[in-house]
């Protein structure tokens, strides 16, 4: 008898389909030694998976002071970001969706991000076509992650069965809210989020180019 399959995958989005997190923090990281705070990258991935007034939060706590955030704001959209609209989807992504596509395993998006961030570069990466169901902060009345909205959404629309669906996290309250929803969970730790713990995943791995759809199946009860 074949081994039964996951009822869904879904993908967080930034840090785990494509690296957006690296060009944002330099942007911000620039933005706040302009106003003369240090922010490093173990700092910045404190921040990572938060919604926007979370993340502001965690960059005063980041920088060990409190500052003026729309000043913050306005210095970050003088940096020149525009090389993460270039970027590729992460090495192994792309494999591990025609994977499941080919098992006929349903996919989507959880994230904290708006839908005018997430769905014009699944569209630029050519991904947008594997995700059945996109479930943004847009979607859930503007809750991020930690809280388990985006992923609830997510498994609803698909049809699927939480404990038997499977989330793809780079970042700890990824994690949270994926568990708090009833998925299991795996940890693919990009190069800012390995700063952080991610031990309550149900499986970590060390890229995208790791994990397989034999991989995923092993986790299921």
């Amino acid at each position: 008898m074949s081994s039964p399959l996951p009822a869904a995958v879904v993908f967080d989005f930034d840090g785990t389909i494509f690296d957006s997190e690296t060009p944002i923090y330099l942007a911000y990281a620039a933005a706040l030694a302009d106003m003369g705070h240090t922010l490093t990258v173990p700092g910045w991935a404190t921040v990572v998976g938060h919604g926007e007034d979370d993340s502001y939060r965690a960059m005063c706590a980041a920088v060990g002071a409190q500052f003026d955030r729309d000043e913050l704001e306005a210095r970050y959209e003088q940096q020149d970001r525009s090389w993460r609209d270039t970027l590729p989807a992460l090495p192994g992504v792309e494999l591990l969706l025609q994977e499941l596509d080919a098992a006929d395993v349903p996919c989507g998006i959880a994230s904290s991000s708006p839908e005018r961030w997430v769905e014009p570069h699944l569209v630029r990466l050519g991904l947008r076509h594997h995700f059945d169901v996109i479930a943004t902060r847009d979607h859930v009345g503007g809750r991020s992650k930690p809280d388990p909205a985006s992923y609830r959404y997510a498994v609803e629309q698909l049809g699927a069965d939480p404990a038997r669906s499977i989330a793809i996290e780079d970042s700890s309250p990824g994690i949270t809210a994926a568990l708090a929803a009833g998925l299991l969970a795996v940890a693919v730790p990009s190069e800012i989020t390995r700063h952080t713990d991610l031990s309550a995943a149900h499986l970590t791995v060390s890229s995208m180019e790791a994990l397989t759809l034999a991989a995923l199946i092993e986790l299921l009860p």
